[in-house]
């Protein structure tokens, strides 16, 4: 497995998707195509259709001799041939004689890793709601929970927390549809033979490769090209598109677990220990994983992108290395989502200690508020010099806001100290973030909902 593990890995539930990963589920794929080959062949008179029925009743992996697969493997030096000529003998002689007729190594290997990409992200698809879910819960209970907005790394407005949660939720939808309508493109096979033309079953091979594909649960490719990749290319960048988004709530979630900060902390289970030398360590596991993770598939996409112009029909050069850049991505995407589900699920927002930071220019983030009132009397520009002058002195002389306010003859003659103090007050200028937190949850929820029912079905 090339992603990158720690304790937290072991204790997540994968979901069923690693074993998709392995040996057994790729050959058992294989075998899927083959017969799926053989019935569409047989139903449009290529080869018998008792030929069919036995290699059906063949591909089975219970009848593969694995041992013998090995030794001719290591005697003639070829990835998939040793396959074939243990299944070959599996089935009664005639019938073997039609296996893996009129088709190409790369016919069967590409389609059947495609298939298995299909069957991981359709438990992607599961876990972009459930993470959904976890968000819209999250925004909803904390739509009020007045905090810092913050921009450049300095207080900017106040928002609430849940207006934080709410733009995740938002391009998490956005992310759900972006791999759903991908699907099309990505999940296709191919039957095209040597080099996609054709040549050993021209009157029937693209109804064949159609009926494939049919009986797959997959699409046909319209040029059945070996050299084609872009699909997968543009597969890998919505993961890692994807990851961006678990990438980015990782991030925020490991700088304000920081002491100084300490407005989120990661869920914590009694016994878990941070540090060999330091007792006291509780440490971020769940976001450290999504950090590290995320950032080594980036890379990928643009590794592809230099393999995938090979010149000619075909490279073995180019389908090794999408073989393994493909089957990583998709291990560091399963490590990114399980932990962003859970991290989601279960961390802890702090809103006193918000409030508490919101609070510790004592009003000064709110000059864009007073700065806003005066501008009903002396104008935008007027009254924007004013407040920099004011919030400058503050900022500037570690002097207190308020007090600054009402030294200044303009405000102190035309608002009071309760309307000062009011404007000042973070809770008091946070815009819409409630009701884009409410009107986000609800949705989030919506979607993973119409997500859950969706591909309970697939």
């Amino acid at each position: 497995m090339r992603a990158l593990y720690d304790s937290k890995s072991k204790t997540m539930d994968d979901r069923g998707i690693k074993h998709l990963f392995s040996d057994e589920e790729k050959y058992k794929t294989w075998l899927l195509f083959e017969t799926a080959l053989a019935e569409a062949q047989a139903e449009e008179g290529f080869i018998p259709e008792q030929a069919a029925k036995d290699i059906k009743e063949a591909a089975k992996i219970e009848n593969i001799d694995f041992e013998e697969m090995d030794r001719i493997y290591r005697e003639i030096g070829h990835g998939f041939v040793p396959f074939l000529k243990v299944l070959v003998k599996a089935c009664p002689v005639e019938s073997g004689k039609y296996i893996h007729y009129g088709i190409t190594t790369q016919n069967i290997q590409q389609s059947s890793q495609l298939y298995m990409v299909k069957q991981v992200h359709h438990k992607y698809m599961q876990l972009i709601g459930e993470i959904l879910e976890n968000l819209s819960i999250l925004a909803e209970e904390n739509k009020d929970a007045v905090m810092a907005g913050r921009t450049h790394g300095r207080h900017a407005t106040p928002i609430t927390y849940g207006y934080k949660v709410s733009v995740w939720i938002s391009e998490f939808i956005e992310c759900y549809e972006r791999m759903q309508e991908v699907e099309k493109r990505v999940f296709k096979i191919m039957m095209g033979g040597a080099v996609g033309t054709f040549s050993s079953m021209p009157e029937v091979g693209p109804t064949v490769q159609k009926r494939v594909a049919e009986l797959t649960g997959m699409y046909p490719m319209e040029v059945p090209s070996r050299n084609i990749s872009t699909h997968k290319i543009e597969y890998m960048m919505n993961l890692s598109l994807m990851a961006n988004i678990c990438h980015k709530i990782a991030e925020e979630v490991y700088s304000t677990t920081l002491e100084e900060i300490a407005e989120v902390s990661e869920g914590f289970r009694e016994g878990t220990v941070g540090s060999s030398t330091m007792p006291h360590k509780i440490n971020p596991k769940l976001a450290k994983g999504i950090v590290a993770n995320s950032q080594k598939l980036y890379s990928l996409p643009g590794l592809g992108m230099y393999s995938s112009v090979r010149p000619y029909e075909g490279d073995s050069s180019s389908y090794m290395l999408f073989d393994g850049i493909l089957e990583e991505a998709l291990e560091l995407t399963t490590e990114v989502l399980l932990r962003t589900e859970e991290l989601t699920r279960t961390m802890v927002p702090h809103r006193e200690r918000m409030l508490h930071n919101v609070w510790r220019n004592k009003g000064l983030d709110n000059t864009e508020n007073v700065m806003m009132e005066l501008a009903t009397k002396l104008g935008k520009d007027q009254s924007h010099s004013l407040m920099y002058e004011i919030a400058m002195k503050t900022a500037n002389d570690g002097e207190d806001f308020y007090t600054n306010l009402m030294a200044n003859d303009l405000i102190s003659e035309e608002f009071t100290e309760e309307e000062v103090r009011n404007m000042i007050d973070p809770s008091n200028y946070i815009g819409l973030s409630v009701e884009i937190a409410e009107k986000e949850a609800k949705r989030g929820a919506k979607m993973a909902q119409e997500i859950k029912e969706y591909y309970r079905k697939k």
